[in-house]
């Protein structure tokens, strides 16, 4: 893996792999490749070790799950407002 990768590119990224992988292998591939956020960037190997999901059935899968544990900085733009007046 890259040692620094976008956001909008770890999907792609991930398809390196063959699946099914599990977690822990996948942190330990992942380990040491900044994702540039937004806003920030979070080493991608802790951002899949907080994943709840063992295993992982295709990039697609993997993706989907690393969603759900990004930080506030990964989403939007730098400075931009979420709605609310």
């Amino acid at each position: 893996m890259t040692s620094e990768v976008h956001l909008s590119r770890v999907e792609d990224e991930f398809r390196d792999y063959a699946y099914p992988v599990a977690r822990e292998n996948l942190v330990e591939s992942c380990t040491g490749t900044t994702v540039l956020f937004a806003d920030g960037d979070a080493d991608l190997g802790d951002l899949v070790a907080d994943i709840d999901q063992e295993r992982f059935e295709s990039a697609e899968d993997a993706f989907a799950a690393l969603q759900n544990v990004l930080p506030i900085e990964a989403l939007g733009e730098p400075g931009q407002s979420d709605g609310d007046a």
